[in-house]
């Protein structure tokens, strides 16, 4: 287990003390490190941070639509915002990692701290009842709930490249398959992206064909409002 200040530290940034200490350590224990791991709890803390953040965006942005309050949602769950979260919350020093995931720098990996952070409010629910985890959500949501992400750089780029277009009555962009290069296990597929009515061809390289699709789309973006920045001046 961690070092006793370690956990002590971890405790006053969460505001919590556990009752049953055992639900934190199994919170902090990773599969490599022994078959009693957190991925149950990490399951249940996942559905419940899942239902806090939809219900505080659901009241704090009443004039936001379904379709932005799912992106919004998306973005603040996501492993990228959870792994911010545990390096605020210094989950690193603390989780128990096997011998291979420590020597591959696992505590820095931001699967595995987003995957701590569900498991802990895990643990704060089954330790505390669901008050007082939706209260530790709400906190160390505090600031994100503040200052949300840009609605509109929350859509992925063929949306915003669908919207673009109908903004101006344009027909929707046509994408085709042009190529799939390497071997089966490893594809890139390469994809292009036609705006007819502009003259517009650009292609996208991605590991699927909707990561090359969206890769595509990020550059038709580009070239559109390239091409009403010239005309504008």
């Amino acid at each position: 287990m961690a070092q006793p200040k370690a956990i002590a530290s971890l405790l006053d940034k969460l505001g919590y003390s556990f009752d049953n200490v055992e639900l934190l350590n199994e919170a902090l224990t990773h599969r490599s490190y022994a078959a009693k791991n957190n991925e149950r709890l990490e399951f249940l803390g996942d559905g419940i941070l899942n239902f806090v953040i939809a219900d505080e965006l659901f009241k704090q942005y009443s004039d936001v639509q379904e379709g932005d309050l799912s992106r919004l949602r998306a973005n603040l769950v996501n492993k990228e915002s959870l792994a911010e979260i545990a390096n605020q919350l210094d989950l690193g020093e603390v989780i128990r990692l096997g011998s291979g995931e420590l020597k591959s720098g696992g505590f820095r990996r931001p699967s595995i701290l987003a995957d701590a952070v569900e498991s802990i409010l895990g643990a704060v629910y089954s330790d505390g009842g669901f008050d007082v985890c939706r209260d530790l959500i709400v906190r160390l949501y505090a600031k994100r709930f503040a200052s949300p992400a840009d609605l509109q750089s929350l859509k992925d780029p063929k949306t915003r490249l669908q919207e673009l277009l109908q903004s101006r009555r344009f027909a929707l962009p046509d994408y085709q398959v042009i190529n799939i290069t390497g071997q089966a296990h490893a594809q890139v597929f390469h994809v292009r992206c036609s705006i007819e009515k502009m003259d517009i061809k650009v292609t996208g390289e991605g590991k699927s064909r909707r990561k090359a699709e969206q890769i595509a789309a990020e550059k038709a973006i580009a070239e559109v409002e390239n091409h009403y920045s010239r005309k504008s001046k």
